[in-house]
């Protein structure tokens, strides 16, 4: 393959690697090592479950040893990126954007639920381990490993033990979602239906307001509706009673790996009390509601300026 048909994008973030787009901007190159052959085996394995993927167009190895795969463009704008530009005066996200991600996301669901994967014992609970980072937030934040924490988790597994389990994204939101399908799907695996494509505008809270965009009130109810129709017609049962339970997850991977290590940074402390302050906020409602309401947070500013005054530790 001549290098030279392809215009250089970015690094890969999270892995070794680089993106490259086609000159006619219909197809993208990325190179990689073993973490990439893995991912682009599951992708091309869900493509041929209908899930709304990139195709693979061409795999192979490069002339200094590395796995390269060429596959076809979803578009050469996520919905976080449409999300941005679109934003007019204010920071409410545009209907078209959370339309188009409740179609998307609804054609995930239709995928997964019709290829449900028979569990094995304990598979719940590694789902729990890997994608909340348990081992690292009870690490960096050994006050956590309480009793209160793992009851909490618990009843959550026990809420989610008759669920499906699915072949999933582990690191699904806005900036990996395109009009016309999802992409970076190096974190697959084991997800209870519903997982992936639940808390997408949920999590956005999570950020703080530094994506520079909300979700109203109205749009993430318009969006869990549209998923709840598709669950119905998959499944014959809705799917947002378990947003709760994933949220709570989900508190658990916004706080992995934001320990500082460096006392000096004072701003990464702060995203790391943030985090922590968050994940409490969550724990504190599942556990008298058995949800998690995300406009009840506050922004990272706001929380600031509650930490300069004593409000918070």
């Amino acid at each position: 393959m001549n290098d030279n048909n392809w215009r250089f994008v970015k690094k890969r973030t999270a892995a070794d690697g680089a993106v490259y787009a086609s000159a006619d901007g219909t197809r993208y190159r990325r190179t990689g090592g073993a973490a990439l052959q893995a991912e682009v085996a599951f992708q091309s394995r869900v493509a041929d479950l209908n899930y709304p993927v990139p195709h693979v167009l061409e795999e192979g190895v490069t002339d200094d040893g590395h796995f390269f795969v060429v596959e076809e463009s979803l578009g050469d704008q996520t919905l976080h990126d449409q999300a941005v530009t679109s934003l007019d005066c204010g920071r409410a996200l545009a209907d078209d954007v959370t339309d188009t991600a409740a179609q998307v996301a609804a054609r995930l669901l239709r995928a997964q639920a019709a290829h449900v994967v028979e569990p094995t014992p304990g598979a719940l609970r590694q789902w729990l381990d890997r994608a909340g980072f348990t081992q690292n937030v009870f690490q960096e934040n050994p006050d956590l490993d309480n009793p209160r924490t793992h009851a909490a988790l618990d009843h959550a597994l026990d809420r989610l033990v008759t669920t499906p389990l699915v072949h999933g994204h582990l690191d699904y939101g806005l900036p990996n979602v395109l009009s016309a399908g999802v992409i970076d799907w190096q974190h697959h695996g084991l997800v209870p239906l519903g997982y992936d494509v639940l808390p997408a505008l949920e999590i956005i809270a999570f950020k703080g307001g530094t994506k520079g965009y909300t979700a109203s009130p109205g749009q993430r109810h318009r969006y869990l509706a549209v998923l709840d129709d598709a669950a119905r017609k998959a499944t014959g049962q809705p799917i947002s009673q378990n947003l709760g339970a994933y949220l709570l997850v989900k508190a658990l991977f916004f706080l992995a790996l934001m320990r500082p290590t460096d006392s000096s940074r004072t701003d990464k402390h702060l995203k790391w009390q943030y985090r922590r302050h968050l994940f409490t906020k969550g724990l504190e409602q599942y556990e008298h509601t058995g949800t998690v309401d995300t406009a009840l947070f506050p922004g990272l500013d706001e929380f600031a300026a509650g930490h300069r005054a004593g409000d918070h530790p």
